[in-house]
């Protein structure tokens, strides 16, 4: 790949529309522009000025492709810190390729993924972290998942930790240079200062790695399992939560023998609901099928509703009833401990006031509601709100959504550790000085000051080609 090369590519979804954006960037790119595009005041777009529009026509000999817009961008004042031109053009599918062949014949190649943001990385216009919260913004898909690529984006993350390298790196700098005095037996680092400093690094790295068990959730959406008897209304919740006939509704028992999933967001937070197959005993194989894919995605699922109708052989709040509740419960939990489960009444509006009391004293936790009534189903999602720890986000503070990120955390936190034993036990500090670099690499690892071609390669190819 040759940065100076003229890339070109359609930045909108492709298919037809009413504008379509083609981006243009390289040493170049405005002389191509220029070569193909007429301005109807007859500028030269080579000797406009940078962040400029200019209406005109995309010209193929005599031949006019489309009247079009044409924004130019000089570097190092573009998103990609080279000369860049995007052309507004109507969104036909056909003149949108027209228009590219065009360029392609007048000395552009196609960008290959995410081409546009590494020539941005490259150019220091973006570090690593940031150039990947770019994917992330356009992935987000809900209010919470865009704030935290937001502020990975504007380098909040990076700021956090580039402010610990750089403390860190001048603390390594001067155990290096106790190395060069070593048969003086001299030491410029105060260890008391280095000692609160690997502390405070200490506390941090925690921090931004405890973040990611909330970040993760939030970027992939929280997945939550409805599992029950069969025909307790599982699929009448879902289409209740959904507000949609997302799944089939029957007076039949074992109606639905395949999980079925859909996504919501919840107070700016995506939730994955997964109706399941009723749990019991069948002879019925596609049944029983079914019932084993309830069980693995209730291991998959963050949260678990445990839907009860509330009745047993048509007799409401009988001891039985609260006996079978509390004993399937318990299996559940029993086999998922660590699983939080929403114990869930359903088919509230046939209870009176006096079963209503019975069955919150007996079960305190149970949350009442009627799905075919749409009744309760409010409580039931603030209650699945409350699962998730927004604290951090509302508090503006960073939060880790990266996997990449996550594991290069995890090793600079072994290394900053293995600096702390060697402080406390009086370490030689050649052999500290090993363990500052490798945490000072993985720290390089997160922004990119540390990277290689196969890293780089991994990163970009997840993007959309056009970014």
């Amino acid at each position: 790949m040759l940065p100076q090369d003229a890339i070109v590519a359609l930045a909108t979804p492709s298919g037809s529309g009413a504008i379509a954006v083609i981006r243009v960037s390289g040493d170049e790119a405005i002389a191509i522009g220029n070569s193909v595009f007429r301005s109807v005041k007859g500028k030269d777009m080579t000797k406009q000025k940078s962040h400029t529009l200019h209406l005109g026509h995309i010209v193929d000999g005599d031949k006019v492709l489309d009247e079009v817009l044409l924004s130019v961008f000089k570097g190092p004042n573009s998103y990609t810190g080279e000369n860049t031109i995007e052309i507004s053009c109507h969104g036909s599918a056909y003149i949108q390729q027209q228009i590219i062949q065009l360029l392609l014949r007048n000395g552009c190649r196609m960008a290959q993924a995410g081409e546009f943001t590494l020539r941005a990385f490259l150019n220091a216009k973006l570090d690593l972290s940031q150039a990947e919260a770019v994917a992330d913004l356009i992935a987000s898909d809900n209010e919470a998942s865009h704030q935290i690529a937001m502020q990975q984006m504007r380098g909040g993350f990076s700021n956090e930790i580039a402010k610990l390298r750089e403390e860190l790196l001048n603390f390594a700098s001067l155990i290096e240079l106790e190395l060069d005095f070593a048969e003086e037996d001299v030491e410029f680092a105060d260890r008391t200062q280095f000692y609160a400093l690997l502390s405070r690094i200490e506390f941090v790295l925690k921090r931004l790695i405890d973040s990611f068990a909330v970040g993760n959730v939030i970027k992939n959406g929280i997945p939550v399992a409805i599992v029950g008897e069969p025909n307790v209304g599982k699929s009448t919740l879902l289409n209740a939560l959904l507000n949609e006939e997302r799944a089939i509704v029957s007076e039949i028992a074992g109606t639905t023998r395949d999980t079925i999933e859909d996504e919501l967001t919840i107070g700016g937070i995506g939730f994955r609901f997964i109706d399941t197959a009723g749990i019991r005993e069948t002879n019925d194989v596609v049944e029983s099928i079914g019932i084993r894919k309830t069980f693995e995605k209730i291991e998959q699922a963050q949260v678990v509703i445990y839907l009860s109708p509330l009745t047993t052989k048509g007799e409401i709040v009988t001891a039985e009833n609260i006996t079978a509740i509390r004993k399937e419960v318990e299996q559940i939990k029993n086999q998922f401990p660590l699983k939080p489960v929403l114990i869930i009444g359903n088919k509230s509006d046939q209870l009176n006031a006096v079963e209503i009391d019975i069955l919150k004293a007996e079960i305190p936790e149970i949350l009442l509601i009627s799905a075919k009534e749409n009744i309760g189903i409010d409580l039931l999602k603030n209650q699945l709100l409350s699962f998730v720890n927004t604290g951090a986000l509302r508090n503006n503070e960073t939060i880790v959504t990266n996997t990449r990120h996550y594991d290069s955390l995890l090793k600079a936190l072994e290394e900053i550790q293995k600096v702390n034993y060697g402080l406390q036990t009086n370490l030689p500090s050649d052999l500290m000085a090993i363990d500052i670099r490798q945490a000072l690499y993985h720290f390089g690892e997160i922004t990119g000051q540390v990277t290689n071609e196969e890293l780089l390669g991994n990163i970009f190819a997840n993007f959309c080609i056009g970014k």
